[in-house]
């Protein structure tokens, strides 16, 4: 499958291969790897084929990113971008992604991450209400030990 994200204002910013693992009604589920240079990226460092098990919504606005170390297998942990639903057809996902992010490490650590980004941008105050909403949502899911399926 075809994974497309854009920025905030819909504009396509990336876009790479995955293979679906499971399609439910409001949900895909991917497997792709890391494609990129090895990048420090919190306590961790993502590598270049790290292994990413992506699932987009069409009914919330998030996306969740479990990562797998290309090594070892180990997990690493979840990075989770706030979104607007994501189109999700026959051979294509596509999000945009509203900036903010969660980062939730291994042992369940949590970060808010581009909050500064996000409120140098001229967002509409229902914009970001729904924003700060769906990161509720997401730090519930990851306190109660039971991420969305």
């Amino acid at each position: 499958m075809k994974i497309i994200k854009r920025n905030h204002k819909d504009e396509v910013t990336w876009e790479y291969e995955g293979k679906l693992i499971s399609r439910e009604k409001n949900s895909a589920t991917v497997e792709a790897l890391f494609n990129r240079d090895d990048l420090p990226f919190q306590e961790i460092v993502l590598k270049h084929n790290d292994r990413f098990v992506e699932t987009f919504f069409s009914d919330k606005w998030f996306n969740i990113f479990e990562i797998y170390d290309r090594d070892d297998g180990k997990i690493k942990g979840w990075y989770c971008n706030i979104t607007k639903p994501a189109e999700i057809t026959e051979n294509e996902i596509a999000y945009s992604d509203l900036i903010l992010d969660l980062w939730v490490d291994a042992e369940g650590k949590q970060v808010v991450l581009d909050e500064d980004e996000l409120n140098d941008l001229n967002v509409d105050e229902e914009l970001k209400k729904k924003i700060y909403a769906s990161l509720g949502e997401l730090k519930t899911f990851f306190e109660s030990k039971n991420p969305p399926q």
